[in-house]
């Protein structure tokens, strides 16, 4: 190999050499977004701990609805209210009492705009908004899929309901609050634990 070529080679180790440590000194773009794009809540319950990773990039008034919950410290103290075995776990509405928590403006649903974004259906592990049968009136609640729910996807001919993050963490709490024994409890004739549920507190653990 001649003295030419071999400086040329030299030349490109070099110039391969500094890209890949530039590279490894700078954090991807990519890993930045999914901080703003997946922010993650803990919901520290009693029966323990569940972390929910929320996505924001499919349903973005959704997820800054729910965030502006958590900030307020909406769900602290109020309790999972209607448990069904194999089929969902939801929350986010009334205290201990039964007491319903006031509640802000409802939004607009965007169930199908959300999926068009890359956005999850209603399969186990999920956490979607609970709303009446209008489906412009979610507010507070949400619930989390402990099933496999595609009767609940958003299409062309249901609204369905809005799924706007997962959980990451703390199935196991999930899985034992579905297993409590439920009845009637306060204003509800079943569903609910004969054993509280309470949300001790919901916090944001990433920006």
């Amino acid at each position: 190999m001649n003295l030419s070529r071999l400086w040329a080679l030299f030349g490109l180790f070099t110039l391969c050499l500094s890209q890949t440590l530039a590279q490894a000194q700078t954090p991807p773009h990519s890993a930045a977004q999914a901080t703003a794009d997946a922010p993650r809540v803990r919901v520290q319950t009693s029966q323990g701990d569940i972390v929910l990773e929320l996505n924001a990039k499919a349903a973005p008034m959704t997820v800054a609805n729910f965030l502006q919950y958590v900030r307020d410290k909406h769900y602290d103290g109020t309790m999972f209210h209607r448990v069904i075995d194999g089929f969902m776990i939801q929350g986010g509405g009334y205290d201990a009492q039964y007491r319903e928590r006031p509640t802000r403006a409802p939004i607009a649903h965007e169930g199908r705009q959300a999926l068009e974004r890359g956005g999850s259906r209603n399969t186990v592990g999920t956490v979607a908004m609970a709303r009446t049968n209008d489906p412009h009136s979610a507010t507070s609640q949400f619930f989390i899929n402990v099933a496999d729910n595609a009767f609940l996807d958003p299409s062309f001919q249901s609204f369905g309901y809005t799924v706007f993050g997962r959980v990451v963490a703390g199935m196991d709490v999930v899985k034992r609050i579905q297993s409590t024994p439920t009845g009637a409890g306060g204003p509800f004739r079943s569903d609910v634990p004969r054993t509280p549920v309470i949300i001790q507190s919901a916090t944001l653990l990433t920006p």
